[in-house]
Order: structure tokens, then C-alpha cells, then sequence
């Protein structure tokens, strides 16, 4: 579990943990109904960089890099990895805001309520959908 809001050495957010999704995605060991590259953070990360998304697939699978490897490659194949791109991706990022359905899905999971919460941004909603995913495919 890496949170969307952790960043490698480059300083892009959200991508050590894309780089963790589809490592697992190719080893058969991601959670089912989870995809590697999905439509939110990672479709992001892709569209900001200009990678392709298949491609990156396709480099984890048949090289199973480690992450520093992954972001060499990433160096290599990123279309824009200028500091404003990462900055303004960062930004997204870390701006994005879950639709209310979701929200309310992942808090009441928590057995939270939406007016006990604090934290509306998905960054920490997910990472709270994760803890609760992981103790209950884990711990439980």
C-alpha cells in the first residue's frame, strides 16, 4: 500500500504507487476488480506525462523493474516531465475531490459519518479504503 500522495525521487505524485498497482497487476496478485492502470490518479499521471498507458504496462510486466528502475524508464519515455508539469499534476492531484456516492461509500465502510469527517479530498479517502480493504483481506 502506497498512498496516491507519496512521491519518488522525480516528485510526481501518486506514481510509485501506479508503479506498485501494476507490478502487482502483472504478477496476478492485485485485488480482483482492481485494475492496474484505472480512469483516475493513473490515467492522470499518463495523460500529464504523455506515457502511454499499455506501454507502461507492458515495461513492468516483462522487466519487473524495481521503482528507481521504473522512473529511469519513465525519464526515458515521458513526453513531459518538465518541474511545471509535475507541479501542475501535483496540484490536480492532490486538489481531486471523490464524487458524493463515493465519499459516502468509503466513509460509511469506516463506519464514519460525512459529518464526522474532515478529510474530503481522495487522497485520503482512498487511503482510508485501502486500510479498511487491507484489514479485511489481511487481518481479518
Amino acid at each position: 500500500m502506497i498512498s496516491s500522495g507519496t512521491a519518488g525521487p522525480l516528485g510526481v505524485l501518486h506514481l510509485p504507487r501506479m508503479w506498485l498497482k501494476v507490478s502487482l497487476e502483472a504478477c496476478g496478485k492485485l485485488a480482483d476488480g482492481y485494475p492496474g492502470i484505472g480512469q483516475g490518479y493513473d490515467s492522470m499521471v499518463c495523460a500529464a506525462l504523455g506515457l502511454d498507458a499499455e506501454a507502461v504496462k507492458k515495461f513492468i510486466a516483462t522487466t519487473k523493474p524495481t521503482y528507481p528502475q521504473f522512473e529511469a524508464w519513465v525519464k526515458q519515455n515521458a513526453k513531459h516531465l518538465d518541474k511545471a508539469t509535475i507541479h501542475k499534476l501535483n496540484l490536480a492531484i492532490q486538489g481531486y475531490i471523490h464524487k458524493d456516492d463515493v465519499r459516502t461509500g468509503i466513509l460509511k465502510a469506516n463506519g464514519i459519518t460525512d459529518a464526522s469527517s474532515v478529510c474530503p479530498d481522495a487522497i485520503n479517502l482512498n487511503n482510508l479504503d485501502d486500510w479498511y480493504e487491507f484489514h479485511q483481506s489481511v487481518l481479518k
